[in-house]
């Protein structure tokens, strides 16, 4: 009768111990969620279901005058929703060095987003891709041994001489037409497609060692890369609804992902014809002189043959390659044609 009894009791105490465990975890999910959502940046008010706070951002303003007066309102750093993700704001210079400087490993890493996915090779273009140890050894390659000072100086004979002859071009045109007429010594130069060109020779000649653009003519082949490129870097910058909305991801509204497609194909194939060149001349030429090298010559010398985290020789290059053009273009604030 004694055993039981007793074991009546303990059969109650466990079960009383185990029925208890679920209120705990509850306290503790709850005591954590207040804890946390303290520590969380206000969210600015006004989100919509669903879309959260997209509707705002449909009008002509740009997005910093959109953000403006929501700065004004909630603060120095808030939080607002662009479908199901949240993006942190912040609206003050401290704020924003402490982030890049003390807690620069939570911002170092970048969103998978579908442009990400479709266009920089699945993340191998170092730019776009997330953080980790293929993201950390691009970037060594990228600032020790390709956007450095010593190569800017080595690349200086490039500058001058796409200068030289640029001025050289246009003394060309004006001495022709003034020979065709001789009623004014002035010609229409269009500027704006004559620094176009004068960059684009200059990134191309310092990334692949191409030189498209001249006085006379306009290959065909310098118009398809220059299409694919502006294509891409357009491309780059459209927010899908599947970036925001992921379960509507599939049903690719507006084509953007087909597009994509397109351009990533048509700019891939441009890019394995001049690694091809590119290694076709090792094979025939001895070693290139450093000087003389452009910004594909040293990923080969210093790639060929290898992989990393998944991504052949092949694939590094390209990706590096299109992310290096991508970025001598916009440091040279152009607009491609």
């Amino acid at each position: 009768m004694d055993l039981d009894l007793s074991s009546l009791i303990n059969a109650t105490t466990i079960a009383l111990l185990i029925s208890l465990i679920p209120l705990c975890l509850f306290l503790f999910g709850l005591s954590k969620f207040a804890h946390s959502k303290n520590k969380e940046a206000p969210i600015a008010k006004g989100a919509w279901p669903i879309l959260g706070h997209l509707p705002i951002f449909s009008g002509k303003q740009p997005p910093h005058r959109v953000l403006g007066p929501l700065a004004d309102k909630f603060g120095p750093i808030f939080t607002i929703k662009l479908g199901s993700k949240h993006a942190l704001i912040l609206n003050n210079w401290e704020i924003a060095k402490e982030c890049f400087t003390t807690h620069d490993m939570v911002v170092s890493s970048r969103p998978k987003l579908i442009s990400t996915e479709h266009l920089a090779y699945g993340g191998a273009v170092f730019g776009f891709g997330p953080y980790g140890p293929y993201w950390r050894e691009l970037r060594k390659i990228v600032t020790l041994e390709i956007l450095t000072n010593r190569r800017i100086v080595q690349q200086q004979h490039v500058r001058v001489s796409e200068v030289q002859t640029s001025i050289k071009e246009l003394f060309y045109v004006w001495s022709s037409k003034t020979n065709e007429s001789h009623s004014s010594n002035y010609v229409l130069v269009d500027l704006k497609q004559w620094f176009t060109h004068l960059t684009f020779n200059m990134v191309l000649r310092i990334a692949v060692g191409k030189r498209y653009f001249g006085a006379k003519t306009i290959v065909e082949e310098a118009q398809r890369s220059v299409k694919a490129l502006k294509e891409i870097m357009r491309l780059f910058g459209v927010i899908t609804v599947g970036d925001v909305i992921p379960c509507l991801k599939w049903f690719d509204f507006g084509g953007h992902m087909k597009a994509m497609d397109e351009a990533s194909k048509e700019m891939d194939e441009i890019l394995g014809e001049w690694l091809k060149e590119h290694r076709h001349k090792r094979t025939l030429s001895e070693k290139v002189d450093d000087q003389d090298q452009d910004i594909m010559d040293v990923l080969l010398s210093l790639l060929d043959g290898t992989s990393m985290e998944g991504f052949d020789c092949d694939t590094i290059i390209k990706a590096t390659i299109l992310v290096c053009i991508y970025l001598l273009l916009r440091f040279c604030m152009i607009k491609i044609i």
